[in-house]
């Protein structure tokens, strides 16, 4: 009987000795694992470190930009369109508060009566405008908003549903065309307004003219 007991033993410690070896195998495989998974989290997390240091860095020289476009207008007296390069001759307005540069085109510059296609004539005026961008805010984000005046589409109105249409249009070949000489697209954006944001009363010709335009705005931040 005592001889049985050991030969029945036996097998059984082999088989508690052969489950002990999986299972470490199955911890080392864990441990492994669990390992790689450390390295590519303290990468992700250094990388994620680089990207906030660049980032505050960014927005460090963007403040630092604003600051000094506000010096040279507050203290040396210098018109938005000088201090920030465009020159005189261009409608610039410049936004501390909201960190933007806004230059406004009239549309009798750039359209015909009713029509979205830039005039030939055009190219001066938005190549001026692309070479500072290009030189002055190059990575900087671009808005291009087209308005209108209140007067219902006449002359298009087979063309055009509405005001804010047209503007829409406008807006886009304002943005085609500065996507075109260089600018990425991916820092465009293109919206049209109608006549929802006007810069003066609608009662009167000339206010008018100044409701019809188009604006590109330079973000600073």
């Amino acid at each position: 009987m005592h001889v049985v007991k050991v030969k029945a033993v036996v097998p059984l410690l082999l088989v508690v000795g052969l489950s002990l070896v999986s299972g470490c195998t199955d911890y080392k495989k864990k441990y492994d694992y669990l390992n790689v998974e450390h390295q590519n989290l303290k990468g992700r997390f250094e990388n994620l470190q680089n990207e906030k240091q660049q980032l505050a860095q960014r927005i460090s020289q963007d403040q630092q930009t604003i600051d000094e476009l506000r010096r040279q207008i507050e203290e040396l007296n210098q018109t938005p369109a000088q201090a920030t390069g465009f020159g005189e001759g261009y409608d610039v307005a410049f936004d501390a508060a909201a960190g933007t540069i806004t230059v406004t085109l009239p549309n009798t510059i750039l359209f015909e009566s009713g029509k979205a296609e830039l005039k030939s004539a055009t190219s001066a005026e938005l190549d001026h405008i692309l070479s500072v961008l290009k030189s002055k805010y190059a990575g900087k984000e671009i808005d291009v908003v087209g308005h209108t005046d209140t007067d219902p589409i006449a002359k298009t109105k087979d063309l055009w549903k509405d005001n804010w249409e047209l503007s829409a249009e406008r807006a886009l070949s304002v943005a085609r065309y500065l996507m075109a000489q260089g600018i990425p697209a991916a820092q465009i954006r293109a919206a049209g307004c109608g006549p929802a944001r006007p810069v003066a009363p609608n009662t009167t010709a000339a206010g008018k003219a100044k409701n019809r335009r188009v604006e590109i705005v330079v973000h600073m931040r």
